[in-house]
């Protein structure tokens, strides 16, 4: 397995997040070379300045935490959050929709994932896997995949529940190689990280990184 840190996004996505949180966020994505920081999109253009020239990906949320939103708000803030400076876009699916056995969600993720290709950034789709039973988690990652997503994200952090193991080795075995899975919601250890990696994960959305990456490191002296 690489190093921890190439998989770990630091996650700050609190309803109080200060300035000085954010400051501080920044200062441990430098110092840890984290994956990347996923961060609010009022953020965005702060994080990427202070960010440039360091290989940490700028990640930020849309549609976020529900998904409620229309197709052309979500459309508004993709293209904003990556004029501001995000690489990738963490979106909320239209479960509501998915749930109304509508084709209405893979036609709104073809077309943010078609906005973020054209310039040049990653599109993640957060299912929230707490509200979905096997089927619906099997043909949820054929509609992401089908719509071009390159990523599937587990969970908000705000449902019932958060990454669980078997949900990401579904996952794993349902998407092509080609798309990648991050596991975000209730991964706090160096232990549950190293798990979920192994069950297929490519990245891990965590607000304890720091305290992730301070586990490893100990165990590589």
């Amino acid at each position: 397995m690489n190093p921890i840190n190439t998989y770990l996004e630091h996650t700050q996505l609190s309803p109080v997040l200060t300035d000085q949180q954010v400051n501080q966020l920044i200062e441990d994505a430098l110092q840890y070379r984290f994956m990347g920081v996923c961060i609010p999109p009022f953020w965005v253009k702060k994080v990427k300045r202070e960010l440039e020239g360091s290989s940490v990906q700028v990640v930020t949320v849309v549609g976020f935490p529900l998904g409620y939103q229309m197709t052309e708000t979500k459309v508004y803030e993709t293209t904003k959050a990556i004029g501001n400076g995000a690489d990738e876009i963490d979106v909320v699916w239209s479960l509501s929709a998915f749930k109304a056995g509508m084709n209405w969600p893979k036609i709104e993720l073809a077309k943010l994932s078609s906005v973020c290709h054209e310039a040049g950034k990653l599109l993640k789709v957060i299912l929230e896997t707490a509200y979905l039973d096997r089927d619906e988690l099997v043909a949820a990652c054929k509609i992401c995949a089908d719509a071009g997503a390159d990523f599937v994200k587990t969970s908000t952090g705000f449902a019932s529940s958060g990454a669980q193991l078997e949900d990401v080795m579904l996952m794993r075995a349902i998407l092509p190689a080609q798309v990648g899975i991050k596991a975000s919601g209730g991964i706090k250890t160096l232990g549950q990280a190293e798990d979920f990696v192994k069950a297929g994960a490519d990245r891990i959305g965590t607000s304890m990184a720091v305290q992730i990456m301070e586990e490893w490191l100990s165990q590589e002296e």
